[in-house]
């Protein structure tokens, strides 16, 4: 796949503004995107939008094929009377910029019961054949997510690994009888993936109408707490009590001394094989659904897996085991044809890594970040004189600080590399837009900046810190007022005279 030379914006809804708490599906969505229209973009790219667990992570989804229901436009419900005024009385104190995952989980549950009350008591009529059909469409999936959901409700949010016995292994008799006992919170759960998938489907529809298209971004592995592990158990490394024998990570590199130990349970790759990694095709198919190219975060990972023991403190202790990353990549692509991927290749690249990212054509990734760093950085691949034409140029990605608050923390011999570079001594105030028009400038066919760079925050904008968990990670929201149009000017003059 060849990307034309075009740039885009990083931004994950969450960090959309908006009066409750989290950014949503709604007006302010179609306001971002007219932005982007503005500023001459030709891409927005999000992070995975599935329901998050545990952390609050969109990288720990509790399905690789649902939606996160804290994305759910309320005042849209409101408009198609699946909410009224009394619903929305007693609203919490919501932070303007910082979401509390906390008070949505308890809130926006709320809300969206409320609304699925008001459905299941026939108030909006209108929409019935329409969840009847969505439900038909995405039963391979939603049936078995919805049952999930109900059940881990119904065990206080234990994972499925502690449920009883019967309904853990998925026993026939025990999955009958829960999806009898909960057929209303099944429903329940259904009709809010009816609600995403509805209001997402109009936010890209409105973003293609404007020649925006919509990068996304999947996860290699799954969630060990997920539908997807509980579903397909005996497509990954469990033991007969549910307990994974691996996990997924990384070793030790530049963002940790330990490495990252992920905890997601790794691939049975063999047993996906005999049936033609159709667990695959279907996760492609259905991302294709949500997005026009999609970003494999993780890409190595089809190459060999950091196979660590479980359980482990720490990433060190684990072992690279090849995967069959040709053989899957075929079998998708003789399904669905060419594949839109952007293959994240940060990390410890081998060369088989290399072989599998070309062979099939996918556009690779540089962070200019991560340029100047050692020290003899004439060598170092990001350098925009080493960027490829198939590559994906970043300033910076979410695992990174921002542009300015990088700059600022930076070592002296990064910022001296930076300098000898570039012929110049840039100041805390510069050095963003500085590293954003070199990113433009560069030969890399697409160019992407967090939005964070474009408004030129520091640190306390940065949206997640790898290896570490808190309040601090996944929390950052921008102001309405902070759009503003001279910052769309400037990105689009940017954008027309390095040819994007």
């Amino acid at each position: 796949m060849t990307i034309q030379r075009s740039s885009g914006v990083l931004l994950h809804p969450t960090s959309l503004p908006g009066p409750y708490g989290i950014g949503e599906l709604g007006a302010q969505a179609r306001t971002f995107v007219d932005w982007l229209h503005s500023a001459g973009q030709k891409y927005w790219q999000v992070m995975p939008l599935g329901p998050t667990g545990y952390g609050d992570s969109p990288y720990q989804a509790f399905s690789a094929f649902a939606g996160n229901p804290y994305l759910i436009d309320l005042a849209t419900l409101k408009a198609e009377g699946l909410l009224q005024d009394t619903d929305f009385q007693g609203l919490p104190a919501f932070h303007p910029t910082k979401v509390d995952f906390g008070l949505q989980y308890v809130w926006r549950n709320q809300m969206l019961a409320r609304a699925y009350a008001h459905f299941a008591a026939g108030e909006v009529p209108a929409l019935r054949a329409d969840f009847d059909a969505f439900r038909q469409a995405e039963a391979a999936w939603l049936d078995d997510y919805a049952l999930f959901t109900a059940l881990k409700g119904s065990h206080g949010g234990l994972p499925w690994n502690a449920w009883e016995a019967p309904v853990r292994d998925r026993q026939p008799q025990a999955l009958a009888a829960a999806r009898e006992s909960l057929a209303p919170a099944i429903e329940r759960v259904q009709f809010i993936q009816f609600l995403f998938f509805r209001q997402w489907d109009a936010v890209r529809a409105y973003a293609q109408e404007r020649g925006i298209q919509i990068i996304g971004d999947i996860p290699i592995f799954v969630a060990m707490d997920s539908s997807d592990a509980w579903v397909g158990r005996s497509q990954f490394y469990f033991d007969d009590q549910g307990q994974p024998t691996v996990v997924a990570g990384v070793p030790p590199d530049y963002f940790s001394e330990t490495g990252q130990l992920w905890g997601n349970p790794l691939y049975h790759w063999d047993e996906m094989a005999k049936d033609g990694y159709a667990w695959w095709i279907e996760r492609f198919k259905g991302s294709l659904k949500l997005y026009d190219l999609i970003r494999i975060d993780h890409f190595r990972g089809f190459a060999a897996s950091w196979e660590i023991p479980f359980p482990a403190e720490t990433a060190i202790h684990g072992r690279w085991v090849p995967a069959p990353g040709h053989a899957m990549f075929e079998a998708v692509r003789e399904a669905l044809g060419v594949l839109p991927i952007i293959a994240e290749d940060l990390g410890v690249i081998t060369p088989d890594v290399e072989k599998l990212r070309d062979d099939f054509e996918f556009p690779g990734m540089a962070v200019l970040q991560f340029a100047f760093g050692g020290g003899d950085f004439s060598v170092n691949d990001f350098l925009p004189h080493n960027l490829r034409e198939n590559q994906v140029v970043y300033t910076g990605t979410h695992d990174n600080d921002t542009t300015r608050g990088w700059w600022v923390h930076a070592e002296e011999q990064e910022k001296h590399n930076f300098r000898v570079y570039t012929s110049s001594d840039p100041s805390e105030e510069t050095f963003a837009p500085q590293l954003t028009r070199i990113a433009f400038e560069s030969r890399a066919n697409l160019a992407v900046v967090p939005l964070q760079d474009i408004f030129n925050l520091g640190t306390e904008a940065r949206m997640n810190l790898p290896g570490t968990t808190g309040d601090h990670n996944w929390t950052w929201r921008y102001s309405a007022a902070d759009l503003r149009p001279d910052l769309a000017s400037t990105l689009r003059a940017l954008t027309e005279e390095t040819g994007r």
